[in-house]
């Protein structure tokens, strides 16, 4: 027998499925949920890689076929944008979007189908260079261009354009030397009591020192290995470009990592329970430290590079968290690991300057430093220290052509910014040139091949329009090169005369097109929309600004509403938060977040007011919006969503006894933050696969913001929402993927054990056996969204 509530709500979720089953010119949202949480094919395959011909002259781009995992290459004037697929008898001649420029962009290495090519810019010829290589990876030209080098695993090759011979360049291994001498009394004796086996060593040693003495004059012998010891692990390496250095990061072998998780998985092919190990929790397993060896190949000296020159690189800046934890104090340098953007080691075409960027563990300091080829001794060239921690997104770096020149992107301002030093300078001797400046973001930093101009993302206008924008080597005026509002990513013509930017909006899929680098109108080669999604009338948000209560900048958000509000009507209202903490959803670009887009498009139609945040913490807005939850997560974020409520109640006639809350992972913690910090305000929300503990989350991205849980546990305690969930009051809807190994199922579980044992009503744990953290069956998205349609329909509508 049902209830008149449940009554009522069952004849409102009837009435809603049948008034978006209308056609679509009878409503201006014609969606249904079972729609908006279908395949996103239905939407329209959006443009995947896009590269330009090796002329020019076309582009090519991928693409998904609808309700296939197949994709299909599409070639494009890049003039005209009409559109054709490429056959497959045509695939073997075209590139792919991997590819290396030499200097003058007279040649490029293609990297397609995990083989490596290379193609003459002035007569298009392709040329292969390998067949059948596992995974390549740093394929980069020689000083002279004679050659080209590349690394398969950790063994450095080159190929010699000339000759057509490839054969290896750098042999690392982390094992002992098998020749090396060994202190040993018994090996010592019986070399010098028997004399055969004396001689037949020193023949060993003579035959091994006058074929080194030959590889150093004849270039066709192959090197012999490098030995690195059998205590460390092969990290990474990079080869200097005149084939004289290798620069190796190692770590120690056997490193302590923690214990793995085990998650169990109940429906199987097999049809019994299995588990599946994952990963360890924050602070079980503190990164490995790296180590830096320089190798001259000529002689394969091996020498170790200290950490002793990086500033501050003594200075323990928990110190007075350890002390008060009763930890022992750090002795000597803090751990440092080698870690950068889309390289963290970078040479000068020329070799003869090597550039790397380190990080403290902790993630308080980062150097850029380059290396004393002579003395194995790093060179500071820029330190960004914070107190919270240095932000792991805008470190590219790289050398100009003069090959003294180092440009790289910094925070030091607050923003990311765009900067060239002089590398011949002393540390803090020479200043770094600012090219770009204020309260915006400069990223994606692409150079033309002569250094005289720097392309790159930029916010230039508002934190949520993304332009390509242009600078001189000099610096001075930034330009803007696209109109396009919601610019992804970008690259430069072979030619150097176009960008091909791959573009978006609120509710069109990443597309292509072409714009000059001079600037002016783009020419749009795509739109794969389907007929029936370009066909529905959307709501476009309303971008707003929230008056902060803390003072300062404001808080940018997407507001959904109907055109015109009713006089006198107050609204249901709906708070959406996004994921990641560090993530950026209030912006001109198609959301990740497209199908709750569309979800809000169908509360807007039932007579909801829906606002989605960019709370502090997101990013776009610079380092100290990103830091402000240092130590306090899910506090200054409430706040601003409190901020919110206020602004919808103030001036939007949002109802403010009826507020509900939802969003996934960060915006599943954030919910619970809500409800439960603020119990009076939010009267309903919806957890989706939530941190409830942050002691259980990941290190790399949890000890940033909370240090670890054994030297700031007031972090941990003040930041995890099942401290707080003895003041829940309101409707709350928990959700969660039983296989995610992002959050983990048990933070859920845990959490609905609390709760079991606080006695809480109004509370439900849906749960779904096969998805993991992001949802992959159409039918798991539509149980979820339908929970969370019928909660608020049910709490923040009944009187």
């Amino acid at each position: 027998m049902r209830t008149p509530a449940l009554t009522l709500f069952a004849a409102s979720f009837a009435a809603l499925s049948a008034s978006f089953a209308l056609p679509a010119a009878a409503a201006p949202t014609p969606i249904t949920l079972d729609q908006a949480m279908s395949h996103p094919d239905w939407i329209g395959t959006p443009v995947e890689d896009a590269w330009f011909s090796w002329d020019s002259k076309q582009v090519y781009y991928k693409q998904k076929r609808t309700d296939s995992p197949v994709r299909d290459t599409f070639q494009a004037s890049s003039t005209s944008g009409k559109a054709q697929l490429v056959s497959d008898a045509e695939l073997p001649k075209i590139d792919s979007g991997d590819v290396v420029y030499n200097r003058n962009n007279t040649r490029m290495l293609v990297i397609r189908n995990n083989d490596l090519f290379e193609r003459d810019l002035k007569s298009g010829q392709l040329v292969q260079v390998t067949r059948g290589a596992t995974r390549i990876g740093n394929a980069q030209y020689s000083t002279d261009e004679r050659s080209v080098q590349y690394r398969i695993g950790t063994d450095w090759y080159v190929w010699d354009r000339a000759t057509k011979v490839t054969g290896p360049a750098a042999l690392p291994r982390a094992a002992k030397d098998p020749n090396a001498p060994e202190d040993d009394n018994y090996r010592a004796t019986e070399l010098r009591l028997i004399e055969h086996l004396k001689r037949q060593k020193d023949d060993r040693d003579a035959l091994r020192a006058r074929n080194d003495e030959l590889r150093r004059v004849d270039a066709s012998m192959a090197p012999t290995p490098v030995y690195l010891g059998d205590k460390v692990t092969l990290e990474a390496s990079s080869l200097s470009p005149d084939g004289r250095w290798l620069l190796v990061v190692t770590a120690a072998k056997g490193a302590d990592k923690g214990r793995a998780g085990k998650m169990p998985r109940y429906v199987n092919e097999s049809g019994y329970e299995e588990t599946e190990d994952v990963r360890t929790r924050v602070g079980r397993n503190m990164p490995t430290a790296h180590s830096l060896k320089l190798v001259d190949l000529r002689t394969n000296t091996v020498k170790d590079i200290g950490f002793d020159t990086l500033p501050g690189i003594a200075t323990d800046p928990l110190a007075a968290l350890r002390a008060a934890a009763k930890k022992d104090p750090l002795k000597g340098n803090r751990p440092v690991v080698v870690s950068g953007g889309r390289n963290a080691i970078d040479w000068s075409s020329n070799g003869a300057n090597v550039a790397v960027m380190l990080r403290s563990v902790d993630n308080k300091d980062r150097w850029i430093a380059s290396v004393d080829l002579r003395d194995a001794r790093l060179k500071p060239l820029n330190r960004v220290t914070d107190n919270a921690w240095v932000n792991y997104d805008n470190a590219e770096f790289g050398w100009l052509p003069d090959n003294r020149t180092l440009w790289f992107l910094s925070e030091e301002t607050g923003y990311s910014h765009l900067y060239t030093l002089d590398s011949t300078g002393a540390f803090g001797a020479t200043a770094a040139r600012a090219l770009t400046a204020g309260k915006w973001e400069a990223s994606d930093v692409r150079w033309t091949s002569d250094g005289s101009t720097a392309y790159m993302l930029c916010n230039h206008e508002a934190p949520g329009d993304y332009e390509v924008c242009a600078v001189g080597a000099k610096g001075g005026n930034v330009r803007e090169v696209t109109k396009l509002d919601g610019v992804e990513r970008f690259n430069l013509s072979p030619d150097q005369n176009k960008l091909l930017v791959h573009w978006s909006s609120s509710y069109t899929p990443v597309q292509i097109a072409t714009v000059p680098v001079s600037g002016g109108a783009a020419t749009k080669l795509t739109d794969t929309r389907s007929a029936d999604f370009k066909a529905r009338e959307w709501i476009e948000p309303e971008y707003v600004a929230v008056p902060s209560s803390a003072g300062g900048d404001p808080v940018h958000a997407k507001l959904y509403r109907p055109a015109k509000l009713e006089a006198g009507k107050k609204y249901p209202v709906v708070m959406f938060v996004h994921g990641a903490g560090y993530l950026q959803n209030v912006s001109k670009r198609y959301p990740v977040y497209f199908r709750e887009q569309m979800f809000h498009n169908l509360l807007v139609q039932q007579g909801y007011i829906v606002l989605d945040m960019d709370y502090r913490a997101s990013k776009g807005y610079g380092a100290k919006w990103r830091t402000a939850i240092y130590r306090q997560m899910g506090h200054p974020e409430l706040d601003d969503y409190l901020d919110g409520v206020k602004y919808l109640v103030g001036q939007q006639q949002g109802d403010a006894a009826n507020i509900g809350i939802y969003g996934g992972s960060y915006g599943g913690f954030m919910t619970f933050m809500a409800l439960m910090r603020a119990p009076d305000t939010f009267k309903a929300g919806a957890a989706l696969r939530p941190v409830t503990d942050w002691t259980t989350y990941n290190h790399e991205y949890t000890a940033n913001i909370l240090n670890t849980p054994d030297i700031d546990p007031e972090a941990y305690k003040k930041s995890s929402p099942i401290e707080y969930a003895q003041n829940l009051k309101g409707h709350l809807l928990i959700s969660h993927g039983m296989i995610d190994d992002n959050v983990f199922y048990q933070d859920s579980v845990r959490m609905a054990q609390r709760l079991i044992e606080m006695k809480k009503d109004h509370w439900e744990l849906a749960s779904y056996p096969l998805e993991r953290h992001g949802y992959v069956q159409p039918e798991a998205w539509y149980d979820q969204y339908r929970r969370i349609y019928q909660l608020f329909e049910r709490s923040l509508k009944q009187k």
